[in-house]
């Protein structure tokens, strides 16, 4: 069988992949918050547990080169989709368990790891099955299905949980089938992948990165010129995300008298997975677009502003302690838009810092610190805010989005890279 030639069924591939890239992100990293809290743990126990599940993340650099040496791409990506599928299953028969914390825990560390083992391979493989200019133009779909999966997981999913919740009166139950159904999907998911996945690396005996020594692949990355500002930006990008995407939920969650809103689990997933989803959407598809037609340069400050500033709306909504359901969603539909249209320049910048004769690996190691930059802020999270309260909490988030913009001026990319040639 003959390799598939570059960019061959982008349409198709391109936005089923980084869905299910997403799909158990999110459930590992920010449902997992919400199941949690239903079940009873503390916010501060919530933040560090959950945040330590960013672990795979940042050490996934040391096994990336692994996965250029051995297999395809393909081939892994479809293993490890697999294997987060059991994962689920896993926590699904268990949450209900006397020893629930650690069963689930654990299957959360295995859906983790593989899930982690996934973005290298689903990442290698866009960046070998496109050409540069299609990578630049497929920037802004491919994260608009990755923030889709998030948005999925926060919304449908929490709906899902929060509606058996109310028919069983058993948070456990509920949550047990949810997972048990999360299980299903990602079989279904993989499923889907092998079909429309094309075969690029069918004739290539080894990539370039294989012919490197180990070592020498992890050294040519911090050997890359300006790499300190450069990794000091990936790690305070997100600061204040990292921090805000813990509390969100808890603080929409909890009682008056804690100074959270009070809203029901099913009504939390259904303001993420209505407005959310359809401003995600569009700020993931703008931000491809006007990246691929004026380049990086123009929209990085917009998009890094576009990050932070709905920070600033919880902050208002922590001080007035208001309910309102317009409010809410405002807020939430504001941050899911600028959350897409800034996530764009970041993916693209990750990419430039990559490129090289290792891109792979070198962006495995890039994302790896930026999972370094979510996991050691939001493991404080939790006794941050029980510290000062939600109204001091996201004060000091909103302060978090200042590091980025201070570093700013010291990034140094070509103008015009992402920037599509006219043809």
């Amino acid at each position: 069988m003959q390799q598939a030639k570059k960019d061959k069924n982008a349409w198709w591939w391109v936005p089923l992949l980084y869905f299910t890239q997403g799909l158990p992100y999110v459930i590992v990293v920010t449902v997992s918050v919400i199941m949690y809290k239903n079940l009873g743990l503390g916010n501060a126990e919530i933040g560090l547990y959950t945040s330590w599940l960013y672990l795979p993340w940042v050490l996934k650099p040391l096994w990336s080169p692994f996965v250029d040496l051995k297999s395809t791409k393909r081939n892994w990506f479809l293993g490890m989709q697999g294997i987060i599928a059991v994962a689920f299953l896993g926590i699904g028969l268990t949450v209900s368990s006397n020893f629930f914390l650690t069963s689930t825990l654990a299957f959360f560390w295995m859906a983790a790891f593989a899930s982690a083992t996934n973005d290298i391979a689903s990442d290698g493989y866009y960046m070998i099955g496109l050409t540069e200019k299609k990578q630049s133009f497929f920037i802004g779909l491919r994260s608009t299905f990755y923030r889709l999966a998030m948005v999925t997981g926060e919304g449908l999913v929490v709906i899902a949980a929060g509606y058996l919740e109310n028919k069983y009166g058993d948070p456990a139950k509920a949550w047990s089938l949810t997972m048990i159904g999360m299980a299903v999907l990602m079989l279904t998911l993989t499923m889907g992948n092998l079909f429309t996945a094309p075969k690029f690396e069918v004739l290539q005996k080894a990539n370039t990165d294989a012919k490197q020594d180990f070592l020498k692949v992890f050294g040519s990355f911090f050997r890359k010129k300006n790499i300190g500002i450069a990794l000091a930006f990936i790690l305070t990008y997100r600061l204040g995300e990292s921090q805000l995407v813990k509390m969100a939920a808890p603080f929409l969650l909890d009682e008056t008298t804690a100074g959270g809103l009070n809203y029901a689990t099913e009504t939390v997933g259904t303001i993420y997975g209505t407005a959310g989803v359809i401003m995600l959407s569009i700020g993931g598809i703008l931000g491809g677009i006007v990246i691929s037609r004026d380049g990086l340069r123009k929209w990085m400050l917009p998009m890094v502003l576009s990050l932070n500033i709905p920070n600033l709306l919880y902050a208002l909504l922590a001080f007035t302690k208001t309910t309102s359901i317009v409010a809410v969603t405002a807020t939430v539909l504001f941050e899911k838009f600028g959350y897409g249209f800034g996530f764009a320049a970041f993916l693209m910048y990750l990419i430039y810092v990559a490129e090289g004769i290792s891109k792979t690996s070198h962006y495995a190691i890039a994302t790896g610190f930026m999972a370094l930059g979510m996991m050691l802020p939001g493991m404080a999270s939790g006794y941050l805010q029980e510290w000062l309260g939600y109204s001091g909490f996201f004060t000091w988030v909103v302060l978090a989005g200042l590091p980025s913009l201070f570093l700013l001026r010291f990034l140094n990319y070509p103008p015009d890279y992402g920037k599509k040639e006219n043809v």
